[in-house]
């Protein structure tokens, strides 16, 4: 096997490129989300990262760049972190109910990004028209995952058109998201996720009386 004999050099400088990355992307999220995305510049995110304003350039190639590579970025941890929770749950309506409340306790946890990704990103023109929104994709698909695995357990109608349901799924997490830092987070946002676990699994429709309702029942 051919070691080249500057390997350990070269690991080390990937790490610390790795790493000089990351905290760009992480001060790109705490400017973006201070001073909004047409407001903010590129230098003051290279005073909080902790690098020379032209070293960012090195990494991406401009500000629109930056902001898609943050919905990227974080969007593909959600991805893999999602998928590794729900592999402890064996039902669909277990697994639904997980990833409604990590949905929500994700951006409660990290304000943030949410004001980046729910309001920010949406100021982008590229992002909006032309981007692909690759990780995105896998997410509504992993959402359809989860319900279809329900139909097949006979917990989910089976009538209702899957990308009609993940799409639903996750355009109401979205914009109760949205709601929350446009109202300049004020209440609890995870407190939401049982109620919409129930109004998913159950509808609008008013149950006999002495029905419980999803909560009720945990």
């Amino acid at each position: 096997m051919y070691i080249h004999p500057g390997g350990g050099a070269i690991a080390r400088n990937n790490h610390k490129n790795s790493d000089k990355r990351r905290r760009i992307l992480d001060a790109a999220v705490s400017v973006f989300a201070e001073k909004g995305f047409f407001q903010s510049k590129v230098s003051e995110i290279a005073r909080m990262a902790g690098v020379a304003d032209g070293t960012i350039y090195l990494y991406f190639k401009n500000k629109d760049d930056l902001l898609i590579s943050i919905f990227e970025e974080k969007m593909q941890e959600i991805n893999v972190t999602f998928r590794r929770a729900l592999e402890e749950e064996k039902d669909a309506r277990a697994r639904f109910r997980k990833l409604i409340h990590m949905h929500l306790a994700g951006f409660q946890a990290y304000p943030e990004l949410a004001a980046v990704l729910q309001v920010e990103l949406r100021q982008s023109s590229r992002f909006m028209r032309g981007y692909k929104k690759v990780e995105l994709k896998k997410y509504l698909d992993f959402i359809g995952e989860v319900i279809e695995q329900g139909q097949k357990e006979r917990a989910f109608r089976p009538d209702i058109p899957l990308g009609l349901a993940k799409r639903l799924v996750f355009g109401t997490l979205d914009e109760v998201v949205s709601t929350w830092v446009l109202a300049g987070r004020p209440y609890d946002l995870e407190t939401l996720a049982d109620p919409i676990v129930d109004l998913f699994l159950r509808g609008i429709q008013r149950e006999p009386s002495g029905t419980k309702t999803e909560t009720e029942r945990r």
